[in-house]
């Protein structure tokens, strides 16, 4: 790659404004890029050329309307699996044959996930139990949180399953006591999804994948309950899927390609900010990775190590394509600058490798997960520290939060007044704004109860 090919940009200038925006738009650009091969398949699935979007609707329209037969159909057409709707949902045979299979060690690694996972949950749940506020005339008003009914979760397959997926975004559904919590992911599941599925407490699993999982969870079929909240990250297809349901249904958030961002001065060890790199830009050709640094000698240094580090991986062409297209240097000429330029990227993952890092943490505010020192590198948070790995991305930091046990519960208001309320001054203030606002009804439901009926 050659230490000179990762773009080098100045903080702030219009240059690296141009480059935020830029990672703002990859997930249009994910689409962009998936649409040569979605024309050329709808083609051969549909009879005609449509985009990605253009294609999601017809299969989410078609599963809406014709029920599991669109289930048959798409899964065949688009995983290349005969199914029917008996071998929609996964057997207990099946699962506990995964579980038999899954290797001891990655089964303990799953369990430490697991109790790291809802020790961090159960916790967050237990400081969200609800407000209660007196009114004046003796009454009360009421915050409660109320888990959803039901939850689908969206779990990735294809030829990279991730059985942490499972946890990270089925367990919290469960410590937030959802009545019922389903696992839908493609056709032949690995077992370690299986086996994540059952550490998780998950008993309802379908080997049902892509847009036309989501329309099932949506809106239900013959075969499949539908849910109140979709959940869980996809590719494309699928985050065009939840777009498309949503208001409909609830979803948790639409993630796009992953991203880090590290800040760093000269203290920060160079091998491991280029490690932390590339644990993001082998995810996928569109995932970014971006260093924001005070010192220029270590912007040298890493882009050597990414260059020593990057030919070990499996996934060496992915990251290259990455760092190409998607990665760059910041230079600042201090932290807090950095910060600044942090916060405008609004980055799913951001490491603060300085020599302290606790006292950046309360310049970040907007960040999908902040990763504070050496100790703390990205991918323990991809596994076993705790919070949901699925967070926002394409700067949507800036406006929403990852994924928790919080977002599975429903903030239900409860109102409870005494006659003394009514007769008092929340009585009187309300009367006299629905008098203002020209609404007659309301001023006369609550003048009735004081016997001051309006003419």
């Amino acid at each position: 790659m050659g230490k000179r090919s990762l773009r080098r940009l100045k903080w702030p200038s219009e240059e690296a404004l141009e480059f935020t925006r830029t990672l703002h738009l990859r997930q249009s650009l994910e689409e962009a890029r998936a649409g040569e091969a979605s024309v050329r398949k709808s083609e051969e699935v549909f009879g005609e050329a449509l985009g990605p979007a253009e294609a999601v609707n017809r299969i989410v329209d078609d599963v809406r309307s014709e029920g599991d037969a669109a289930l048959v159909r798409y899964t065949k057409l688009l995983d290349g699996v005969d199914i029917t709707p008996e071998r929609f949902r996964v057997g207990e045979e099946e699962v506990a044959r995964a579980l038999s299979r899954t290797p001891e060690e990655v089964m303990r690694a799953l369990e430490t996930a697991r109790d790291n996972i809802v020790r961090y949950e159960e916790e967050l749940c237990r400081r969200h139990t609800g407000v209660k506020v007196p009114t004046a005339g003796g009454g009360h008003v009421e915050a409660r949180f109320v888990p959803f009914g039901a939850a689908g979760i969206y779990v990735p397959g294809g030829t990279a399953p991730y059985p942490s997926s499972v946890l990270m975004n089925a367990l919290p559904a469960v410590v937030a006591g959802v009545g019922r919590t389903a696992v839908f992911t493609p056709p032949e599941p690995a077992a370690g999804i299986l086996a994540a599925c059952a550490l998780a407490g998950v008993k309802e699993v379908y080997r049902i994948g892509g847009a036309q999982a989501v329309a099932a969870m949506a809106y239900g079929t013959e075969s499949v309950r539908g849910v109140d909240i979709v959940a869980g990250p996809g590719n494309i297809f699928v985050s065009l899927a939840k777009k498309r349901v949503f208001g409909d249904v609830a979803v948790d958030l639409i993630a796009g390609p992953s991203e880090i961002l590290v800040i760093a001065d000269e203290t920060a060890e160079a091998g491991y900010v280029a490690a932390d790199m590339l644990s993001q830009a082998e995810h996928d050709p569109v995932s970014s990775a971006v260093l924001v640094t005070t010192h220029a000698p270590l912007a040298d240094a890493v882009c050597l190590e990414l260059d020593a580090q990057i030919g070990k991986l499996a996934r060496a062409h992915t990251a290259a394509a990455a760092l190409r297209d998607f990665g760059a240097v910041m230079l600042v000429p201090d932290i807090a600058t950095a910060c600044e330029a942090a916060n405008a990227v609004a980055p799913e993952h951001l490491e603060i490798m300085t020599a302290d890092p606790e006292s950046v943490v309360p310049m970040i505010t907007k960040a999908g997960a902040v990763f504070v020192g050496a100790w703390s590198p990205e991918p323990v948070g991809d596994y076993t520290a705790g919070p949901s790995h699925t967070l926002p991305t394409g700067g949507r930091a800036r406006f929403s939060s990852g994924l928790s046990s919080l977002v599975f519960l429903r903030k239900m208001s409860i109102i409870a007044c005494t006659e003394e309320d009514i007769r008092g001054d929340m009585g009187a203030a309300a009367r006299t704004l629905a008098r203002a606002e020209g609404l007659g009804a309301h001023e006369e439901s609550i003048a009735r109860r004081t016997r001051q009926v309006s003419e």
